[in-house]
Order: C-alpha cells, then structure tokens, then sequence
C-alpha cells in the first residue's frame, strides 16, 4: 500500500482500538502498521474463534476481518456482532470481483468492505465513516419516530433499514406511490456515517430529458448557449453525503449509462469540462415500478439494476397495516392541527380504515388536512375526509354515465381520475403523476388534451 498522509485529527484517534481479523501473516502485518500510523490501537485475531474471544474481553470501534478464514467466514464475525448488540461498525475484505461475498456480508450487518488488494486510500475512508457513525440506539429512536406502524411488513422494512444504514452499499426502495419511500432514504442517511452530510433528492421523471445530463453533472461556462458561468451538479451538490434517486425508473436510457458510470468510476465530468472530477457520494434509489420486469421490457439498463439493487427494500402498502392506520391518522392529525382540538368523529376513524388508500400514507395525508379546513366545531366527520370514488382503478359506476360513443366515455373516465389525482395532491402535477403511474412528461401532456388546468389559470384565448 502507497504511503499517503495521515488526515485524520489526533484527538478523533485517542482511545480508539480495531480488530484486525485475517490467517495470512503478511496482510496483517500491512494492515497493522497502517492503523498504527494513524493513531489507534490495533489488536489482531487469525480466526473465527479468536476474534470471537477478543469481541468477548474487549470493546472495539472498528473490526476489520477476511472473507476466508480458517475455521469459518468473515459473516460468522459479522452475525456474532450482530446478534450480541455489541454496536461494531464491521467491515470485510474479499477478494477482487467477487460481489457475492460483499453482498452477503451487507445483508448480514457488515458496515462496509473493501476489495484486494486493499489500498492505504480506501482504508482511511473506511475509518473515518465508521468513526462518524452515530449510535444504535439514536436511529432505532428515529425510526420509531418516522415510520409508524406494528405491522410485520413495516417491522421488516424497519428491521432493513436498521442494518443498511451503518453501510456504504447502494440501496433500492420499492412500494407504492406514497407509501413512504424518501422516509425511508432520510432515514438511512440520518441514521448511517454521512448523516452531518448533505442529502439530495432528485425527482428523475420531473427532469426534460434534453436536461437530464446537465442537472446531474453540471456544466462549464461557455458549454452551450445560456451557460453563463460553471454550475455544479447533483452529484457535486451530494459529495461526501446521499444522492437519492427518486423513480430512477423515469431516467432516459441514455442516461442510465452515464449513471452507470459515474457510480462505479466514482468521477463525472461537467459539460464543456476537459477532465473528470472524483465525487464521493452514497447511491439510494426508488420507484413505484418494478425495476426487473423493467429490464425485461428492454427500459431499463440490467447492468444498472444490478449497482442500485444491492440491497433491496420493500416499503408496505397502508392497506397491508390496516391495523396502525388509527395510530398513524392521529399523529399525522397532531401535527398537522396546531393550537386546535380538532378530532375524529368514530364515524370518520371507521371510514380511514375501511379506505383501501390508493395513494397511501400521503393520500392519508392530504384527507386530513383538507378535513381540518373542512370540518365544524373541530369535529372531522367521515364526509369531511372526501375519500376518493376511485380506488384500484376502479371507477364509481354512478359517477359517469353514457358509455357511448366510447371514446368520449373514456376521456370522461380518464379526466375524472386524473381530475381527483390532482386535487388530492393539491394540484401538484409531479405527485398526481406518481399517484397514477404516470411520467410527468404524460401527465403533462393528458392535462393539456383534456383541457385541465390548474385553479385561476387562465385559457389561451382568454
């Protein structure tokens, strides 16, 4: 390993000691004395057993152990400290290329791993992520904070989010539209190494394609028309924090390559730039779609599925904790009624959870806070909810009569819900698109064919 300065504050390496957990001499030895050189103490173990028996007499802030050990594997290590509670930031060394051992120990608890041969570069960074890592105990509060419910999906999902948040891998949040999945993301980077850092949400279906490239990395002045000076993407914006992708399934197919390669290369180059510039930035994905099925459409890059999808995390659907809508309908009503003692009606909690929830926790959402400015005598009623006629895609069939001609009978149907989409989101489009499974770029484009347009704008003609 290259001889490299040593950047981290002595006063953040007092005290501070690692395991090193590896049988080959010469690699521990390497490993032992780059530590050293950085100020912390370094104890060492050569198998399973004995790293075991060190976890047992002394309390460590970083161990680092093999893959291949000569009584186990380094995922025995990863589970013992895992299944102890004893809060170890938890790192593993494979060999190069091979993902699946990675994986495994992410899925496991690892916090991170790194690939032989182990550069003096990557270890550093590895030190200094476990060392900001903030402890169990405050994220697990968090996370009962942010995402209510006891449900076994939404304890799943919980349980998921606890362990990938100590790591550094690429995390990919499906469920439905409102359904909490930048909660989610938030929650892993508040909870994980880069939460003092920067966190950026992108929209990827509310980007014009023609201005894609230009959002995520930047630009040079001169670049091209209208590029009056140097603009930083969103990959600048993030660096050192979590990008998050939000319905990366939107992203135009060309993009997906550049995507592609500024995940793995860990650089982007500006537009109009003549060099390439290193980002350090977490990846954490989500759509409403299902990524595979959109690769075997052909809309979606495999290769691309394949860096997101490393630890995949279902969020659940609000009817699947039909149980928690009350607890949740009555936080949400707390902090959303200020000073007032505004309440449910037995009548209006019996409607939320009879209500299939279409739209989710952000449907839930919305229904209350137009019921506060609805209701009379801080008494919210059933009626005072407006639930959607809509549910599944199913239409009332007492909202729309006359079926023929058919396609006046459609665009009426087609109106209608994109009509109740829009008011339940209060108008905004990006949020009414995910709501229906749309693009924003077709939602756009059926509001103009259908003449809907938002409250107080005015036609053309007018």
């Amino acid at each position: 390993m290259a001889q490299e300065e040593n950047t981290i504050d002595s006063h953040q390496t007092k005290g501070i000691r690692v395991l090193l957990v590896d049988d080959e001499q010469d690699i521990l030895d390497m490993l032992q004395m780059a530590i050293r050189k950085m100020g912390f103490e370094v104890d060492t173990a050569g198998n399973v057993q004995g790293a075991v028996k060190k976890l047992q007499a002394q309390r460590y802030s970083l161990c680092l152990t093999d893959m291949r050990l000569p009584d186990g594997d380094g995922l025995q290590v990863v589970q013992y400290i895992a299944q102890n509670n004893l809060d170890i930031p938890c790192a593993v060394i494979t060999a190069h290329g091979n993902m699946e051992n990675a994986i495994a120990a992410l899925k496991v608890g690892a916090f991170d791993y790194l690939a032989k041969p182990v550069s003096l570069a990557q270890l550093r960074v590895l030190i200094k992520s476990a060392l900001n890592l903030p402890q169990q105990d405050a994220g697990e509060a968090v996370s009962e904070k942010m995402l209510i419910g006891q449900s076994p999906a939404m304890q799943k999902a919980r349980d998921l989010i606890a362990r990938v948040a100590r790591s550094e891998a690429s995390v990919h949040i499906t469920g439905e539209s409102g359904s909490g999945k930048e909660v989610a993301a938030r929650l892993i980077a508040q909870s994980g190494a880069r939460h003092n850092k920067p966190f950026i949400a992108v929209n990827c279906g509310a980007i014009p394609s023609t201005l894609v490239e230009n959002e995520f990395f930047g630009y040079k002045k001169g670049a091209f028309t209208g590029a009056d000076k140097d603009r930083d993407g969103f990959f600048h914006a993030a660096h050192g924090g979590t990008l998050f992708l939000d319905e990366v399934a939107d992203l135009p197919l060309a993009m997906q390559v550049k995507l592609l390669r500024a995940i793995q290369e860990k650089k982007v180059r500006k537009i109009g730039a003549t060099s390439e510039e290193s980002v350090d930035v977490r990846i954490i994905s989500a759509t409403h779609y299902d990524l595979a099925e959109r690769v075997r459409q052909n809309l979606f890059r495999q290769d691309l599925y394949f860096r997101l999808n490393v630890i995949p995390i279902q969020m659940p659907a609000l009817r699947e904790m039909r149980d928690d809508i009350s607890k949740i309908a009555q936080q949400v009503l707390d902090r959303l009624r200020g000073e007032s003692a505004a309440h449910f009606s037995d009548e209006a909690m019996r409607a939320l959870k009879s209500y299939s929830f279409p739209g989710n926790v952000r449907e839930l959402e919305n229904a209350i806070e137009r019921a506060l400015t609805l209701c009379m005598g801080g008494v919210i009623e059933a009626q005072d909810l407006m639930l959607m006629s809509v549910e599944h895609g199913q239409v009332d069939k007492t909202a729309i009569t006359g079926k023929y001609p058919l396609p006046d009978y459609l665009d009426k149907v087609e109106k209608q819900a994109l009509e109740e989409a829009l008011d339940q989101t209060n108008f905004n489009r990006t949020e009414a698109a995910k709501l229906l499974g749309l693009t924003f770029r077709t939602m756009r484009y059926r509001m103009e064919r259908l003449g809907i347009k938002a409250p107080g704008e005015m036609d053309d003609a007018d």
